[in-house]
């Protein structure tokens, strides 16, 4: 029987009189293949724990006015509780990637939905401060673990034409989270002091996720193949694609696993310092910025004069935002070779940020929030997919820990800097830092950035 992929019927079986048998379809995994409905599940399932990470991921910056309020704390304190959860998302971001390249990507994504989903009922339950932000901060690593993971696993787990469709419309509906947490907050907020725990409460529910997964997720067919068990990885391609799929040529492709240190150290080698440099100067100040939004805006409205009610409501209509722009990122993602669409979106950020900045009524405050707010998530679930694809597999996971975690390391530095800032310029000043910071890559993009979209990974180099 054949090994070519050419000469066989698109059913992957040929007819031989009475008897039917299945032919071995030589293919690099997913790609060219239509997507079943039972791959289909998979990418559900991470929808749903993308929905429990992101409820965890964004409750504290609808509730904390009301918790400043309740616990009578500072603009300070609120910067540190914030500064220390995204050193834990630093860390989630550098280990994520690590692990799971040792353990796996389904046990490390497992792990992680753990990690947030108990750490967020206890932020609940607590009434010291030190026990808040130790358990806060445990809720942002086991985000940030799962992010880092689910980046990497989309793309091993989709096709290559429809690669950055996928990592947009798992991340659109799994965003959605955030207008729901953001209407609770606004329901339940309001009602006592004390009501802003049941939205920490509410985070548990990603242990639902959790049990799921542990049913139906399977093993990322190329990790368990770079693991030199191909048997495992064929057997999973045969029940995602209904095709019995030969993964021998596939096999012969993987290049040797190397350390951690051998690819910190190899990302600033002749090869790849180029697109390494690129990428830290996008992280460093698309994410702070992207962060310093998404965060302080309720709190910095509040500080504007607007009652907890008005600025929970502002936010509630400007996190429906949150899902659109990444539904946006599906449809252009995988346009113009990821750098086009990358740049565009850049720059509609920053001129969303100064635009925001000297907004005054609440009307148009919420206006060009929402706005900010779609091509926010856009800008940067384009730029997941890109950093995902800018190395090859032996340092796929590894890399992308690195540029994540050293991004959260960029915003827990700025955190600090916030509570300066508002005091001297004021909410304006904020958000024209906000602008600026968007707009800072987008030359050097166009200089130097390369195009990746659309690319099998193993042609990556």
């Amino acid at each position: 029987m054949s090994e070519n992929a050419t000469a066989i019927p698109a059913d992957g079986r040929i007819k031989m009189g009475e008897l039917e048998t299945t032919a071995r379809m030589v293919n690099n995994y997913f790609d060219g293949i239509p997507v079943t409905g039972i791959h289909k599940l998979l990418f559900f399932i991470i929808m749903g724990a993308y929905f429990f990470e992101q409820l965890d991921n964004w409750n504290f910056g609808f509730i904390a006015p009301a918790i400043a309020q309740s616990w009578n704390l500072q603009m300070t304190d609120i910067a540190t509780i914030v500064f220390w959860y995204f050193v834990a998302m630093t860390t989630g971001g550098f280990l994520g990637g690590v692990i799971s390249d040792f353990i796996g990507r389904r046990k490390t994504f497992l792990g992680a939905i753990l990690v947030f989903s108990i750490a967020s009922v206890v932020t609940g339950f607590t009434n010291n401060f030190v026990v808040f932000t130790i358990f806060r901060a445990l809720t942002g690593f086991g985000v940030f673990c799962l992010m880092v993971t689910s980046q990497a696993y989309i793309a091993e787990m989709a096709p290559a034409e429809s690669r950055g469709k996928w990592q947009g419309r798992v991340a659109a509906v799994g965003f959605c989270a955030v207008p729901v947490v953001a209407f609770l907050c606004r329901i339940i907020v309001p009602m006592s002091p004390e009501a802003w725990r049941i939205i920490l409460y509410v985070g548990g529910i990603g242990l639902i996720g959790f049990f799921v997964g542990l049913k139906y997720l399977k093993e990322s067919p190329r990790w368990l193949v770079s693991h030199g068990r191909i048997a495992e990885a064929e057997e999973i391609m045969r029940f995602l694609t209904h095709k019995n799929i030969n993964l021998s040529e596939a096999s012969k492709k993987v290049e040797t696993k190397i350390k951690v240190s051998e690819v910190l150290v190899g990302m600033f080698t002749k090869r790849y310092i180029v697109r390494t440099l690129l990428l830290i100067l996008l992280f460093i100040t698309i994410t702070p910025a992207g962060f310093l939004f998404t965060t302080w805006t309720t709190q910095l409205i509040k500080m504007k004069g607007f009652s907890v009610a008005d600025s929970l409501t502002a936010t509630t209509i400007i996190s429906i935002g949150v899902p659109v722009g990444c539904y946006l990122a599906s449809l252009v993602s995988d346009l113009g070779g990821r750098k086009i669409p990358l740049m565009v979106i850049g720059i509609l950020c920053g001129l969303g940020g100064l635009t925001f900045a000297y907004m005054d009524g609440l009307t148009g405050l919420t206006a060009a929030g929402f706005t900010l707010s779609v091509f926010n998530l856009a800008v940067n679930f384009i730029l997941f997919s890109y950093t995902a694809e800018s190395y090859p597999t032996r340092m796929r996971n590894t890399a992308t820990g690195f540029h994540n975690g050293l991004a959260r390391l960029s915003v827990s530095a700025s955190q600090p800097l916030i509570p300066i800032i508002h005091q001297s310029y004021g909410f304006a000043g904020v958000f024209n830092s906000v602008g600026i910071l968007y707009l800072i890559p987008v030359i050097p993009l166009l200089i130097w950035g390369m195009r990746t979209g659309g690319k099998s990974l193993e042609e990556i180099e």
